[in-house]
């Protein structure tokens, strides 16, 4: 390395710019082998870093997020769900709806994709660069609990539920909350309304939904009044996807009519 490159790297490292330092002699010498421009090698380099450092954003924020998994929309598998609005779901998938401080309801029975949904646009907000955090209804309710028990409820709102532009709550009414555990979730909602998105999951329909609330029939109309008040509801019927699987691995076999 010669004296002028050592130069590059002191100064690239000073400056912060790992992505230049990595690649700009590689940039140098395709742009001296195709004769380009000052111009357009110095583009070429600031180029390689904005795409670096927009890459650690979005892996900062997909750690942030705690998704159990990377799903897509691609992966969807639509005509296994049939009972799946393709064009609804796939104008939410412009995320538009987030910008606006909308939520998304998804309704419909157990295994009909309803969690992969969420965790695919949840994705797809982490992609766009959209602060996200993706949690299941009782894991919610557990750290909403414990940050009230120690005093701390104040700060836990104000990171993890005022903080990402867009929270997700996976599985509401797959287990009841208490009475606590319902004014707990209403506050989520109500600081919530008009200020950020919410995607929510629930296998009930709403009409159910107080059996999951403490049996609280004037809580769960004020919930859903602002929950609702700008929302979007896709609802989704058909087979469950974890037994069409296990009917391709041969687990579960169609009754065949005897000759």
């Amino acid at each position: 390395m010669n004296l002028q490159q050592q130069r590059i790297q002191g100064l690239c490292q000073e400056l912060r710019l790992p992505a230049i330092q990595a690649e700009w002699p590689a940039l140098a010498q395709r742009a001296a082998d195709s004769q380009a421009s000052f111009a357009d090698f110095l583009t070429s380099v600031l180029e390689s870093e904005q795409a670096a450092r927009l890459e650690r954003t979005r892996q900062a924020l997909l750690k942030l997020a705690t998704l159990p998994a990377v799903k897509t929309l691609e992966s969807y598998d639509f005509v296994f769900a049939t009972g799946a609005p393709k064009a609804q779901i796939q104008e939410l998938a412009s995320l538009n709806f987030i910008e606006r401080a909308e939520n998304l309801v998804l309704l419909g029975p157990s295994g009909v994709g309803k969690t992969h949904l969420a965790m695919a646009l949840a994705y797809r907000a982490v992609m766009a660069c959209v602060k996200t955090r993706f949690i299941t209804a009782a894991d919610l309710m557990l750290q909403l609990a414990a940050a009230k028990a120690q005093g701390r409820l104040k700060g836990y709102f104000n990171r993890a539920i005022l903080g990402p532009k867009l929270l997700v709550v996976d599985e509401l009414g797959y287990l009841p909350f208490g009475r606590d555990e319902a004014n707990l979730f209403f506050n989520v909602v109500a600081k919530r309304y008009e200020r950020g998105s919410m995607i929510l999951t629930s296998n009930l329909p709403f009409t159910q939904w107080s059996t999951a609330l403490a049996e609280d029939q004037t809580l769960t109309a004020a919930l859903l009044d602002r929950l609702l008040h700008h929302a979007h509801i896709v609802q989704i019927s058909g087979d469950s996807y974890r037994l069409k699987d296990k009917r391709k691995a041969g687990a579960i076999r169609t009754a065949r009519k005897e000759s």
